[in-house]
């Protein structure tokens, strides 16, 4: 397993075609950096094998699933010394999808994606607010989501 892959610009451009679309063929990926399908093929392996590609995801559109809101909760907790022990208990409330461990006014910072506003006051109330080392939150309710995107990581390296 390589831990300490160099990577090379066939590598970067590789990485980025696929970031922008997961599904696209290896062989059209291929003629496109200008090598083979079987040299895309040993290269995502190996980056796999290094750590530096840690899966694929499918992007999906949550407000036609019927959860029509995305909140941001600023979490403080009673000492930092906790955090995995809420860490811990935040991970069994599925509609949590993303959280940071942060620097500032928050211990940590999480997303969560809700039906409704009702949903959301639930969430808040019965589950998160009720976790043992939480001592209080601070929710933001997004209006639009209006960038999302990876880093551009072929001009990242020059």
């Amino acid at each position: 397993m390589p831990q300490n892959l160099e990577i090379d610009n066939v590598d970067l451009q590789i990485l980025d075609i696929l970031m922008k679309n997961a599904k696209k063929p290896y062989t059209e990926v291929a003629k496109q950096v200008f090598v083979s399908g079987g040299t895309v093929h040993v290269r995502m392996r190996k980056m796999e094998e290094a750590g530096i590609v840690t899966g694929t995801t499918l992007e999906i559109d949550n407000t036609k699933l019927g959860y029509d809101i995305t909140a941001f909760i600023g979490i403080f907790l009673a000492k930092s010394a906790l955090y995995d022990d809420v860490i811990n208990q935040l991970k069994a409330i599925p509609e949590i999808t993303n959280v940071h461990y942060t620097t500032g006014n928050y211990s940590m910072f999480a997303k969560i994606n809700c039906r409704d506003t009702q949903h959301l006051k639930d969430l808040l109330h019965d589950k998160i607010q009720r976790v043992d080392g939480i001592t209080r939150t601070e929710t933001m309710i997004s209006l639009e989501e209006s960038i999302n995107r990876p880093i551009p990581i072929t001009q990242a390296h020059k």
